[in-house]
């Protein structure tokens, strides 16, 4: 990590103020070891004891991606959970991940449903936000695919929602890179001042919705098996790869063609963030990556010449737009999240009763 984090501090030594969060915050709640395994099978009990009379244990987003697939995978697999997945298609999935999730749920041998999101809808919210200039342009994406998640758990009464989120590969991660993607007032107000179709059908979720609503009303809990376990990067594509087919996309969130777009050519090009820093830095602080096999690997261009031609060429008509006009977008000023109306208040407020939340058992929905 650098300065591009504008709230990172370095001590007297050199060590900066990621390491010493993991240290003191983060490393206490992971278990990767046999500890996790034995609170996770306590866990897994409970699950299969409260849903025995219901057909499905638990709902898993599937994204196709390699976190999800593999919290999925061990699951069905090694915990033998009745899982019911499900697939959000906000229109930019790669052909190879639609691929992916056809093998995942066949071989697991689990059901599979499917949300499509309307494309004209989902559209116009994208060109909205890449309008506004604001760094966060998978808002979007990220809000529907939970709030569509969620809303189908609780049509199905499935109180548990499975995560492939993870300690050892996402620890850090700046805040003043992004925006919160649930804050909905937020979504609205950029959509209210750039878009042009009204969202009639584009699921949501509201902050009262995803800190009140869903664990407290519907007692939903999210449960994220990887925080109980060794979980290897490395380790756990060779298992996607033997057990259930799986082909690697070359890149982080590679499942989605617009979200590889945004994470290394707008993010790194307008604003000088390059996420790769994060995840690289998170997969020090677990032991999965030497720093220097790091900073090697973060000396290379994020994106390969052709494939970002290709994949600007693919975006603009996807998004209906001349590639002259997408350039334009990239090369207008750039502008923060803080520049329209958001819930940011709320989100201040709620990260200063996340100890109570947490020693009441809420951790799942505190982040």
């Amino acid at each position: 990590m650098d300065t591009s984090d504008p709230d990172i501090r370095f001590d007297e030594t050199g060590v900066c103020s990621w390491c010493r969060r993991f240290d003191a915050e983060v490393a206490p709640q992971w278990f990767p070891n046999s500890e996790g395994e034995r609170r996770f099978a306590a866990i897994a009990d409970g699950i299969r004891k409260e849903s025995a009379s219901r057909e499905y244990d638990c709902i898993v987003g599937l994204s196709g991606g390699i976190d999800s697939s593999y919290a999925a995978w061990v699951m069905r697999r090694h915990w033998n959970l009745r899982l019911l997945a499900v697939h959000v298609d906000a229109g930019w999935n790669s052909e190879l991940a639609v691929k992916n999730i056809e093998n995942i749920v066949k071989r697991l041998g689990i059901d599979l449903h499917t949300e499509v999101i309307d494309w004209e809808e989902m559209r116009d919210l994208q060109l909205a936000f890449l309008r506004s200039g604001v760094p966060n342009q998978d808002i979007p994406q990220d809000h529907v695919f939970f709030a569509a998640l969620y809303r189908c758990a609780v049509q199905k009464g499935i109180r548990h929602v499975l995560s492939g989120g993870n300690i050892a590969t996402e620890s850090v991660l700046p805040p003043a890179w992004g925006h919160a993607a649930m804050d909905l007032r937020h979504l609205k107000a950029i959509h209210r001042r750039f878009g042009q179709v009204r969202l009639r059908t584009y699921p949501t979720c509201s902050f009262f919705d995803y800190y009140v609503g869903y664990p407290f009303l519907h007692h939903m809990r999210v449960v994220r098996p990887l925080n109980f376990m060794p979980y290897d990067k490395k380790n756990a594509l060779e298992v996607l790869e033997r057990e259930l087919g799986y082909r690697y996309y070359g890149t982080k969130h590679g499942e989605s063609r617009f979200t590889k777009f945004f994470q290394n050519y707008w993010l790194p090009t307008r604003f000088g963030f390059d996420k790769r820093r994060a995840h690289l830095s998170s997969m020090i602080l677990s032991g999965q990556v030497l720093r220097d096999a790091a900073l090697a690997e973060i000396a290379l261009p994020p994106y390969d010449e052709t494939a970002l031609k290709e994949d600007k060429l693919f975006i603009a008509k996807k998004l209906g737009l001349p590639v002259a006009e997408l350039d334009d977008i990239l090369r207008a000023p750039i502008r923060q999240h803080a520049d329209y109306p958001s819930s940011r208040r709320l989100y201040e407020a709620k990260d200063k009763v996340r100890p109570l939340l947490y020693s009441i058992g809420l951790r799942a929905v505190t982040k």
